[in-house]
C-alpha cells in the first residue's frame, strides 16, 4: 500500500473521490476498532472468564490497525493536493509507520491462526504451559520483523522537488524490485501460508477425530471452522493481493501507461486501507463464536 502511494498522488485524477472514501474508511475503522478494544478490555476487567490468548492478539491487532488508520489522513492530503506538504521527517516517519503497522497486522493474523491451532489440537498443552502469558512476549517480538521490513522506508525515503514536492523512495529499479519481493514474501506469502497451513491442520485433526467416532458433536465444529477459515483466507487474499500485483506491475512498467491505471490504483489502495475496517468484524466479533466453539471442541475431546 505504501509503495502504491508513491505513484497515485502523481497520476490520480479522482481528487474529489479519495477524501470521501478515505473518510468513510477512517470513521468506520475507528468505530470498529474502538468497539473491539472496549469489549476486550471490559472482559478483562470483569475477570469473570479465564485469560484467553486470543484476546491479547486481538488487542495487538487493533493497536496496529489504529496506527495504520492514523497514517491515512497524511496520504489523503497528499493525493488530494497533488504534492507532499508535511516535510522530510514525516515523509520518512509516515512511510515507515505504514509498512511496519501493515506488517505487524499481518503477522498478528498469522499468530492468531497458530493460536487457534494450538487451542483446538493441543488444549492440554496450552493450559499447562500458560500460553496466554507467552503471547504477550510474542506480540512484542512480532514488531521486530515488522520494523525490519519497514526500515528501508525510513532510511531511503526522501522528498523530491520538481514542479511540486513529493515523498518518494530513491531506490534504484533493481533495489526497488528486491525490496518489493521481500515485502511480498514476508508481508503476504509467508503469513498467508501459515494461516492456510494452520487451518488445514485443524480441519484434518477434526476430520480424524470425527471419523474415529470419539466426538460426534465435532461435526458442527468442523463445519464452522471450515467456513470461517475459508472466509479469512479469501478476505486476506482479496484485500492484499491487488496492492502487490499493482506494485510489481508498476516496477515492470506493464500497466502504468494504460487508461485504467488510475482506477485500478485507487481500488487496490481502497482494498488495502479497508483492512482496518474488516479486521474488527472478522477477528473481533467472530472470536465470540470461536470461544464457544473452543469449549465444544474441548468437551468433545474429553
Amino acid at each position: 500500500d505504501q509503495i502504491i502511494m508513491d505513484h497515485i498522488f502523481l497520476r490520480v485524477k479522482f481528487s474529489a473521490v479519495v477524501p470521501i472514501l478515505d473518510g468513510l474508511i477512517l470513521v468506520t475503522g475507528l468505530v470498529g476498532q474502538t468497539l473491539v478494544i472496549t469489549i476486550l478490555t471490559g472482559r478483562r476487567r470483569k475477570g469473570s472468564q479465564p485469560p484467553h490468548g486470543t484476546d491479547t492478539l486481538l488487542l495487538a491487532l487493533s493497536a496496529a490497525d489504529l496506527l495504520l488508520l492514523l497514517c491515512l489522513p497524511f496520504h489523503t492530503s497528499a493525493i488530494t493536493l497533488g504534492f507532499w506538504p508535511f516535510g522530510s521527517f514525516l515523509c520518512k516517519a509516515i512511510s515507515f509507520l505504514g509498512v511496519a503497522c501493515s506488517a505487524a497486522s499481518v503477522f498478528t493474523l498469522a499468530a492468531l491462526a497458530v493460536t487457534r491451532y494450538l487451542t483446538v489440537v493441543h488444549p492440554t498443552w496450552v493450559y499447562r504451559s500458560r500460553m496466554h502469558r507467552r503471547i504477550k512476549l510474542t506480540v512484542a517480538l512480532l514488531w521486530i520483523p515488522a520494523s525490519a521490513l519497514a526500515a528501508p522506508q525510513f532510511a531511503f525515503r526522501t522528498i523530491t522537488v520538481s514542479s511540486a514536492v513529493y515523498c518518494f523512495a530513491f531506490l534504484s529499479d533493481f533495489s526497488q524490485l528486491v525490496y518489493s519481493i521481500a515485502l511480498f514474501l514476508f508481508g503476504f506469502a509467508l503469513p498467508l501460508g501459515i494461516i492456510v497451513l494452520m487451518y488445514a491442520k485443524i480441519y484434518c485433526f477434526l476430520q480424524h477425530a470425527r471419523l474415529l467416532g470419539n466426538a460426534p458433536q465435532l461435526e458442527r465444529y468442523q463445519s464452522q471452522v471450515t467456513h470461517t477459515s475459508a472466509l479469512l483466507v479469501l478476505v486476506f487474499t482479496l484485500l492484499w493481493l491487488p496492492s502487490y500485483a499493482l506494485m510489481f506491475s508498476f516496477i515492470g512498467g506493464t500497466i502504468t501507461g494504460s487508461p485504467g491505471y488510475n482506477t485500478i490504483a485507487i481500488l487496490a489502495r481502497l482494498l488495502a486501507s479497508s483492512v482496518a475496517v474488516v479486521n474488527p468484524v472478522l477477528y473481533g466479533f467472530v472470536s465470540q463464536k470461536e470461544r464457544w466453539l473452543d469449549t465444544t471442541s474441548e468437551r468433545g475431546q474429553n
